[in-house]
């Protein structure tokens, strides 16, 4: 059987999902699904039903089926998942290959959530299935042998979870997961918009926003030009245009970013002082789509006194580790359940 099983890793993330077979990155697409309200067929899948989000008419409805980093529609996530293994070219045998799986899932969910994500796998064709977590899949694709005797930190900044971990001896020695990251982001910039510019804008334009314009900090180096912001005027309901510049998502990010610091300070408070000596010399490492807003590292480093790094290419550094998990399976059997 071993000729037809296809091993690949799943990155299932709230707002993008990347699956990587044979070393390399071949679906990476939003998590997101239209749905046809009368029969319940599924129309679009990843970047097409992302077009369509927010501008769909009433037999057409959007689904996110991830929130919080688990899977808020069983239904929705099992034919995501489904349609985007279609998407890799597996139709190089005569028989349907048996997919062995490796799922990323973040640290701080239920076992019954961690079913969920088990079951939607089976669903859609998996025949093994085995979950890694995040800031862990995180740290392998960043690079840390995470098998050495040395503290390290990782803060994994998605789009549903924040997960900040102390990692050492291929363990998660103390983490801390809180449901502030990308999706909160933008739900800030909507609020912002709002009570200070009148303006209704949606999901995907406030996503737009972040980044275009987005900042942790206001005094930044580099800072990117102003942006023009359309949407729904909340006084005369007429179509407007406003001009923003990065300060002003610093300023509406503000009280997020301060949960997320609140939470590496606690983590740290946490970590045994053996470890707390090896962070002092490696530092922070930051992975994850939230990694990019503009001035993070600083405003950690500020706050924490610590070196900061940003992972290279962030975004899939969760995936990659993953990946190398499901290829080094033997070397890292313990880490995956």
């Amino acid at each position: 059987m071993g000729l037809f099983t296809k091993e690949i890793a799943i990155d299932l993330g709230t707002a993008n999902t990347i699956i990587i077979y044979n070393d390399k990155v071949v679906v990476d697409e939003p998590s997101i699904v239209a749905i046809e309200r009368s029969s319940g067929k599924i129309i679009a899948v990843g970047k097409k039903a992302q077009m369509m989000h927010g501008k769909t008419h009433e037999n057409i409805k959007t689904i996110r089926p991830l929130r919080g980093g688990v899977i808020a529609d069983f239904h929705a996530a099992e034919h995501m998942i489904r349609e985007m293994i279609k998407m890799i070219d597996l139709r190089k045998s005569w028989f349907p290959p048996a997919l062995k799986m490796v799922i990323c899932i973040p640290s701080g969910i239920t076992e019954v959530e961690e079913r969920a994500v088990k079951d939607s796998a089976e669903q859609a064709g998996a025949k093994e299935v085995r979950l890694i977590h995040e800031p862990m899949a995180a740290a392998i694709g960043i690079g840390i042998d995470v098998l050495e005797p040395i503290g390290n930190m990782v803060i994994d900044i998605g789009g549903g979870t924040s997960e900040i971990a102390v990692i050492a001896l291929g363990g998660i020695v103390n983490n801390k997961s809180i449901r502030i990251a990308g999706d909160e982001f933008n739900s800030d910039i909507e609020e912002y918009m709002r009570k200070q510019h009148n303006l209704n804008i949606g999901e995907r334009t406030a996503e737009r926003i972040k980044i275009e314009v987005g900042a942790a900090l206001a005094d930044i180096d580099n800072p990117p030009p102003e942006y023009a912001v359309h949407g729904r005027d909340m006084l005369t309901g007429i179509p407007k245009e406003v001009i923003i510049n990065h300060a002003e998502i610093a300023h509406a990010l503000d009280k997020s970013i301060m949960k997320i610091e609140a939470a590496v300070l606690n983590a740290l408070e946490m970590t045994p002082p053996e470890l707390a000596a090896d962070i002092f010399e490696t530092g922070i490492y930051l992975a994850g789509g939230g990694s990019l807003l503009r001035g993070l590292d600083k405003r950690i480093q500020l706050r924490t006194k610590l070196k900061v790094h940003v992972a290279e290419d962030p975004l899939r550094a969760v995936a990659r580790g993953t990946g190398i998990a499901l290829k080094n399976f033997d070397k890292f059997t313990f880490l995956i359940k």
